[in-house]
């Protein structure tokens, strides 16, 4: 399907990578590991034609459609979301217009002209093409994809230009997963998701009918889509056949092998070596010394890599606090007294919290952070700060704050206390800077660098409450198993921003999740059980919001079952079976009259699905046959009802979606109670 053979680039003098070779094969997952800057994103603008490599090629079949997300930059102006998004469907597009042409042409024609014929012949030939693109779905496929990524259904008709970047790349993922190309680019799709959206991300590729090679820093998503993992290390590219988490033990297995390997190398030629200063001087031996001088020549010496899996960091000794961290009594937080971002709340941080912070992009984390960080005054309510409290507060503003004429080194330097420069390089190296980055200037460093050099600073200040927005965003796997172990040894407490699942679950123990226009909710576990527990309750929320609106079909069951119940109450304790049986009876009762009308609806819509199929394929036939276009009256008005009926079909799958999910909610809602 697509193949590398031999790839190869560099920059200046330095070479990225080099011999790279792999086959993606129809509907493989593909996950690309290594740390950054190893040439993960310069490969998938290779294999997108963005960027050329100076060795080998790219080779896939002419067939093979190919479809790219870059990490950021993607622009769309000028377009509705929903005009956007149709242009995913550009050759069906192309076809409704050509067609649409055609027939205003057809409309200034003589009906019993020869043009007219020929144009009536080509109307009927777009519109079979059209047939095959399946438009009867189209609007529904939008409507799923967009909603899934965190659109509200008005927004379908807002401008593009209303929309700030994050959610540009969201619109941009959208039409790739509409387009469905053969093979599915993506460099780190998640970056400008929430928890929901990447799960539901997730659960869309599962799906997925094409090949999909994925770069990405939540190893949750990796561990949970991708089937083989091809790994960049020391400039070159290995296969594992496995997600992440195996890419990770086989990597250990294989570099504990070469260790034993080497070992037993070193040993040889330290063999050989004294065998060859110890006789070299010998007439007699002089030519076996010589003999396995050459040897020792050819030998290929296995190389091993530092083991930067060795590297930690420690946060500074915090102060002691008092048990109280921050008290918050009705906090809000509004602009111009008219937008609330944060809805009033109460809440408690105590010492030893660690609290992940959650929810869509919009609702007023970040704001929160800042308010709770002392960078922002809130608008509404009290909030208190406990006793010795030291806040420490990371935001990717931090990066812009940084002293251009300095260093890296110097950097890190002026915020260290007592701290070696060894210690220092070390730390640096957490962090993803190495040999001689840490003499480059501040200035000259990339949005990411100065991220990460930014929340290095902050790491040193001793503090014990930390607040942390989004801290992993520019961190390799590596770099975030160092942060995530500090944390974990951390004494002191902290809420952190983020929607890394793998990162947050073993070092959280809270979970408050904001929503537009609703109070902060507090859930008391980490990630996934809050993801859970929110689960559970949107089931619960969505089945009883369909048995409202199916209840004026069935308005009598429901007060039966009540007066049951308060029945069942009085009755003595020798009844209570009985009467059991005679809830569940009037029970099953409100279940059959609630589902009922809903069940005919579904086959009343499955049918008028069915008729419309076979008149389609009546019109279908009668356009397919000899003689089809001699009778051009006949002819247009067996195409203007093909059309018709193209219509007809949409509407009807949109109704028989609507009336099957609100049944599977019913029947959900039923299965719970």
């Amino acid at each position: 399907m697509l193949a590398a053979e031999n790839l190869g680039i560099s920059y200046g003098p330095r070479r990225l990578f080099g011999e790279v070779n792999f086959t993606i094969r129809a509907g493989e997952r593909v996950s690309l590991a290594g740390p950054n800057g190893a040439g993960k994103s310069t490969l998938l603008k290779m294999i997108a034609g963005v960027e050329q490599g100076d060795e080998g090629k790219i080779i896939k079949a002419k067939t093979v459609q190919v479809g790219y997300l870059p990490q950021e930059g993607v622009e769309i102006k000028g377009r509705t979301i929903l005009a956007e998004a149709e242009t995913a469907f550009q050759d069906a597009m192309n076809l409704q217009k050509e067609m649409d042409e055609v027939g205003a042409a057809m409309d200034e024609m003589d009906p019993q002209s020869d043009e007219y014929g020929d144009a009536l012949e080509l109307y009927g030939d777009l519109q079979l093409r059209l047939e095959h693109h399946d438009v009867s779905r189209m609007r529904s496929r939008i409507e799923k994809v967009m909603t899934g990524l965190g659109f509200k259904h008005s927004d379908l008709d807002r401008l593009t230009d209303e929309f700030s970047g994050g959610w540009q790349m969201r619109i941009a993922l959208g039409k790739l997963l509409l387009a469905e190309p053969s093979v599915l680019l993506l460099d780190e799709p998640t970056n400008h998701l929430d928890i929901e959206t990447v799960v539901w991300l997730e659960e869309y590729l599962k799906g997925y009918p094409g090949a999909i090679i994925l770069i990405s820093h939540d190893k949750r998503l990796l561990d949970n889509l991708t089937n083989r993992t091809l790994a960049f290390e020391n400039g070159r590219a290995s296969m594992y056949q496995g997600n992440y988490s195996f890419f990770l033990r086989e990597s250990a297995a294989r570099r504990e092998q070469l260790v034993r390997a080497k070992a037993n190398q070193d040993r040889e030629i330290a063999k050989t070596q004294q065998f060859i200063d110890k006789f070299r001087a010998k007439a007699s031996k002089a030519s076996q010394a010589q003999s396995r001088i050459k040897m020792l020549e050819k030998v290929e010496r296995i190389e091993l890599e530092s083991d930067e899996a060795e590297i930690g960091f420690r946060f500074p000794q915090p102060p002691q606090s008092g048990h109280s961290v921050m008290r918050l009594e009705g906090v809000a937080k509004s602009y111009d007294g008219v937008r609330m971002i944060l809805q009033p709340f109460d809440f408690e941080i105590f010492k030893g919290d660690r609290i992940a912070i959650v929810g869509v992009n919009g609702a007023g984390k970040t704001t929160f952070s800042k308010i709770v960080a002392g960078v922002e005054k809130h608008t509404g309510g009290d909030l208190e700060l406990g006793h010795k409290v030291a806040i420490g507060y990371y935001s990717q503003d931090h990066a812009d704050a940084l002293d251009g004429s300095l260093t890296v080194f110097q950097t890190i330097e002026k915020a260290a206390k007592r701290m070696s420069e060894s210690e220092m390089r070390t730390l640096l190296g957490c962090f993803l800077f190495k040999g001689d980055d840490v003499w480059k200037s501040v200035k000259v460093l990339s949005g990411g660098e100065r991220g990460r050099l930014a929340l290095a600073g902050m790491l040193l200040r001793p503090s014990n409450f930390l607040v942390l927005d989004e801290p992993t965003n520019h961190l390799d796997m590596r770099s975030q198993g160092v942060l995530q172990k500090a944390l974990e040894e951390f004494g002191g407490s902290y809420v952190i921003v983020s929607h890394n699942r793998d990162f947050l679950d073993p070092i959280v123990n809270k979970t408050l999740e904001f929503r537009v226009g609703e109070a902060p909710r507090l859930y008391l576990g980490n990630l996934s059980y809050y993801l859970e527990k929110r689960a559970e309750e949107q089931a619960r929320a969505a089945s009883q919001a369909r048995v409202a609106a199916a209840v004026p079909v069935a308005k009598v069951a429901p007060a039966a079952v009540t007066n049951a119940k308060a029945a069942a109450d009085e009755t003595v304790v020798s009844g209570k079976d009985k009467e059991r049986r005679r809830l569940d009876a009037l029970r099953r009762q409100e279940k059959t009259q609630v589902l009922k009308p809903l069940q005919a609806k579904l086959k009343e819509v499955e049918g008028l699905i069915e008729t419309i199929e076979k008149d389609k394929a009546i019109q279908l036939g009668l356009m397919n046959a000899p003689g089809y276009g001699e009778d051009a009256g006949a002819a247009r008005e067996i195409a203007m009802k093909y059309a018709e009926l193209e219509k007809s079909l949409s509407r009807a799958y949109s109704q028989w979606s609507e009336v099957s999910e609100e049944l599977e909610r019913v029947e959900a809602k039923f299965a719970e109670d």
